[in-house]
């Protein structure tokens, strides 16, 4: 099937590539328009931060997402003043759709105030720039717009900034390596193109996706960095083969692509497939912010597959022998016959000792994994915002003034069912024991209550209790406070019966995100490993490697979270490299990291095993297969892995902490990954185990539909059905 593929692909080359260009246009107009229908929201369906945001929205007309907080200084403003300027503070609200101002209030040497509305995030951020110009044309000077809404409106720059030269860096490494890979050559040209059709293509449907679902702020940034990395690793394994079957000079250019496809196409698939599988689970977890990473990250493997089998075909006829030909030294003599490299070496020396580089490996990931005892989350970093955006600068006067939870509060919302039920005498005395038990907490700052707007609503239904800390929303002891109220607190209070009694603001919404995503997150390793060993066992025909390679992913997972510890709570390195310190990680990062790095090291797994594999099918013994499959194979993995690292580099220079600790722990991930644990532990493992690497019985091979792999060696016929080449 895929022969008659590749050859019809061949057939119609330009139609394939003028299809790829329209693509590219397409791409192009939707990375433009993208952003305005972007989101940070952290708002988790079907949980009491949604349903009292819902009727703090609609009967309050504040969304917590949708409220900005303006603070400016006036160190010495008299009642009269403040009047005056509450009236201007008025009048520019207007500014915001349905936008209602509060009084200002007084903090050391400033004034501050909210302007709430019925926006989500995504509308309420529009606004923001004709608020700041409404605030200078009602006389209020030097006032700093903040909250939820500006801070998406200003990241919003940042991170295009810092996208551009995540690119610069990324397209350098990958020419600088993929040039010493295959030399001065237009060669080196094909994995670029297959980048930019791959990436504009996912941008183009999480485009149209993002009109009818919630796809986060940092999607083009994820999309277009990983996207890069990945696309020009599987063309670079594709390239480096098709130069392999052009040896044979009397061999006409199609079948030498046909051929390529057959092997290094096949394996690009089921890597892709691995990939895709590690990130399409995300779906599991019904939280928004989640899902459309998962969209995102899942669209990026299976785009790459797709470009891999079509575009890349078209590519390779075009440019045909003379393409592939390189200048100078630089990309010759790494073909099959490369023996006498460092990864023939490496293969050597593990052979020689396969207990002692097994333990001494080993060793390594588990110290790296011990400081993840450390891991803190927070679901966002509020403290670790860019500090050269405006909205940052009022969250910091705020917290030095005034304190951190301020913009924040906790919103304790009641509903007793009736009009007029929230002002019962048995409510109005629940509320005071309420707001007595949240000031006994050292924790909390303020507490505001009442039986008059803005505490009650219009009909006297609903009834709203302000709870400021003294903390970010984001930290340990704001988290501790919102399961304290909901499980001590409100039941200690003894409202009457039949009253509804929801826990919001932007604390409990972030307390119910880390509850929802982590609640899952058992689900997502269980369905991640069982898809992967599913996968794995049909492409290896082996039942042991399938589980050694999920044990070896599990280490590499566990040693990336260390290493993040390390980096950015301890600040190993984090100075020198301009990295935030900051004492929790935002809480989407682990699971987005262990679903993408569970994906790209079953890559590297499959890059390296499917080599093995084919040399014990032809009947080498099980040492001079691994070792086989490491010298013929480590060189493209180790070019593969440095771009990937140069990709994900782009992140880790940006100003957004979350991209940068993500970024981090996928680049520690990989070359921990590409380097002990391919290159050391896996063939030592694979060494002790023997002919038992190999085996798959008749009955589970028929289940599976490829040919059975019994214990004995020798008398294999070649390459089996289901056996994969990888480069």
């Amino acid at each position: 099937m895929l022969e008659r593929w590749t050859r019809a692909v061949a057939r119609r080359r330009v139609a394939v590539l003028l299809c790829w260009a329209a693509v590219v246009v397409v791409g192009l107009f939707s990375t433009a328009r993208l952003p305005g229908l972007l989101s940070t929201s952290l708002a988790v369906p079907g949980t009491g931060s949604q349903e009292a945001n819902t009727i703090l929205t609609q009967r309050f007309g504040e969304n917590i997402e949708g409220t900005f907080t303006v603070v400016f200084a006036e160190p010495d403003a008299s009642p009269s003043v403040v009047r005056a300027l509450d009236q201007r503070f008025a009048v520019a609200a207007r500014a915001v759709p349905t936008g209602q101002a509060s009084a200002l209030q007084r903090g050391s040497g400033i004034l501050y105030g909210n302007i709430g509305s019925r926006l989500d995030l995504q509308q309420a951020a529009a606004y923001t720039g004709p608020l700041r110009r409404a605030l200078g044309a009602a006389g209020i000077s030097g006032a700093y717009v903040t909250g939820a809404p500006a801070v998406q409106h200003d990241l919003s720059p940042v991170l295009d900034g810092d996208l551009h030269v995540g690119e610069l860096i990324a397209v350098a490494a990958a020419l600088v390596f993929l040039t010493l890979a295959l030399g001065f050559s237009l060669a080196v040209l094909v994995p670029f193109v297959v980048a930019l059709c791959t990436t504009s293509a996912a941008l183009a449907i999480i485009y149209g996706l993002a009109h009818e679902f919630l796809m986060v702020l940092y999607v083009p940034n994820l999309v277009q960095l990983i996207g890069l990395g990945l696309a020009i690793d599987y063309s670079l394994l594709i390239v480096h083969r098709f130069r392999q079957e052009l040896a044979d000079e009397g061999r006409p250019v199609e079948d030498a692509i046909v051929a390529t496809m057959a092997t290094a196409g096949r394996t690009v698939v089921l890597s892709g497939a691995a990939v895709a599988i590690g990130l399409c689970v995300l779906f599991i977890i019904p939280v928004p912010f989640l899902r459309s990473l998962g969209a995102a990250g899942f669209l990026v493997p299976v785009v790459s597959v797709l470009a891999a089998l079509s575009l890349q075909p078209a590519l390779l006829c075009l440019l045909g022998r003379r393409g592939m030909a390189a200048l100078g030294p630089l990309g010759h003599g790494h073909g099959e016959g490369a023996e006498h490299g460092l990864w023939s070496r490496l293969a050597h020396m593990v052979m020689r000792r396969p207990v002692a580089v097994g333990i001494g490996a080993t060793a390594v990931l588990l110290a790296a994994a011990v400081p993840v005892v450390w891991l803190q989350l927070t679901p966002a970093s509020v403290t670790a915002v860019p500090p050269d955006i405006q909205a940052d600068r009022g969250l910091a006067l705020l917290r030095d003034r005034v304190g951190p939870g301020v913009i924040t509060p906790i919103e304790v919302v009641l509903d007793p069912g009736v009009p007029h039920g929230a002002l019962t005498p048995a409510v109005n005395a629940a509320t005071l024991r309420l707001a007595h038990e949240l000031l006994d907490q050292p924790d909390v700052f303020v507490v505001a209550i009442g039986t008059r707007p803005p505490y009650v609503d219009s009909s006297g239904r609903y009834r709203r209790t302000v709870v400021i800390e003294r903390a970010d929303f984001g930290a340990e002891v704001s988290q501790q406070l919102v399961h304290l109220v909901r499980a001590q607190m409100l039941p200690a209070a003894h409202f009457p019966p039949g009253v509804r009694a929801y826990v919001g603001g932007a604390p409990a919404q972030g307390a119910d995100f880390l509850s929802r995503v982590y609640g899952s997150f058992p689900w997502v390793v269980l369905v991640v490993a069982g898809l992967e060993y599913m996968v794995l066992l049909r492409a290896f025909r082996s039942l042991l490697l399938p589980l050694m390679a999920l044990l070896l992913d599990a280490l590499s997972v566990g040693a990336s979270y260390g290493l993040l510890v390390v980096v950015f709570r301890f600040g190993l390195g984090a100075d020198f490299l301009g990295l935030y310190r900051v004492s929790q990680v935002e809480g989407w990062v682990p699971i987005f990291l262990f679903a993408m790095l569970f994906g790209l090291s079953m890559d590297y797994e499959v890059f390296f095993v499917t080599r093995m594999r084919e040399a014990w099918d032809r009947g080498v013994d099980n040492g001079r297969a691994v070792a086989e499959g490491l010298s013929r194979t480590g060189r493209v993995v180790s070019v593969a892995a440095v771009i990937m690292v140069g990709a994900l580099c782009g992140l880790v220079g940006g100003r957004v902490a979350g991209l940068q600790e993500l970024g981090a722990g996928l680049a520690l991930g990989v070359l921990l990954d590409a380097t002990v644990v391919r290159g050391l532990l896996m063939p030592s493992l694979m060494l002790l185990a023997g002919r038992w690497n190999w085996w798959l019985p008749a009955g589970v091979a028929r289940v599976m539909r490829v040919e059975a792999s019994p214990l004995a060696q020798g008398g294999r016929r070649g390459l089996s059905t289901g056996t994969l080449d990888c480069v």
